[in-house]
């Protein structure tokens, strides 16, 4: 089915009764999600378990949780790291409230969370983000750099990959042993 309208926005998206199905708004347009594979699952709950362990208490991990971009944009990232103190209630995260988002890659999502995903996401300014690829498990760790995309917005740079250990200083002390977020 062909969606008739572009101009939703987040008050339409939180509008959504209770049962519709998981989408996501982008551009004005809303987009129904696939479902995860068990793998990806997996993958997104070790890692949801590891940060929810790790991080200080200042930050605040959560899974599948939409993050507002733009007035008619919002993303669920498959985990994501928070500022501590936001509301349990809420359903939808202010980008500034977000400090890293993760996408887990699928078949059906490469394209989107390995290009488009990344470019929204330091458009909003979202300080850092994971893209983790399957089977076998890598990580790839950007933050935020000076490098300025066509439209002007800051881009990530790669800080960080690998599918042994993840070391980071940021934005926290971070040892992550890949094998403790491989299912």
């Amino acid at each position: 089915m062909r969606q008739q309208r572009a101009d939703y926005t987040l008050e339409d998206l939180l509008a959504l009764p209770d049962d519709a199905p998981r989408v996501e708004l982008v551009d004005g347009i809303f987009q129904v999600t696939p479902s995860p594979t068990l793998g990806h699952q997996n993958i997104s709950s070790l890692l949801w378990l590891w940060l929810h362990n790790h991080a200080p208490q200042h930050l605040g991990a959560a899974q599948a949780i939409g993050v507002k971009l733009s007035h008619n944009t919002s993303r669920q990232p498959d985990v994501l790291l928070h500022r501590a103190g936001v509301a349990s209630a809420h359903s939808i995260l202010r980008s500034e409230d977000v400090v890293f988002a993760v996408e887990i890659v699928s078949p059906g999502t490469r394209r989107i969370d390995r290009f488009a995903k990344p470019g929204e996401y330091a458009a909003a300014g979202i300080p850092f983000y994971w893209r983790i690829e399957q089977d076998p498990v890598h990580v790839y760790a950007y933050r935020i750099g000076d490098r300025v995309g066509p439209g002007g917005e800051r881009q990530y740079e790669l800080v960080a990959d690998g599918a042994d250990v993840i070391e980071l200083a940021e934005p926290f002390d971070i040892k992550l042993p890949i094998a403790e977020i491989t299912p």
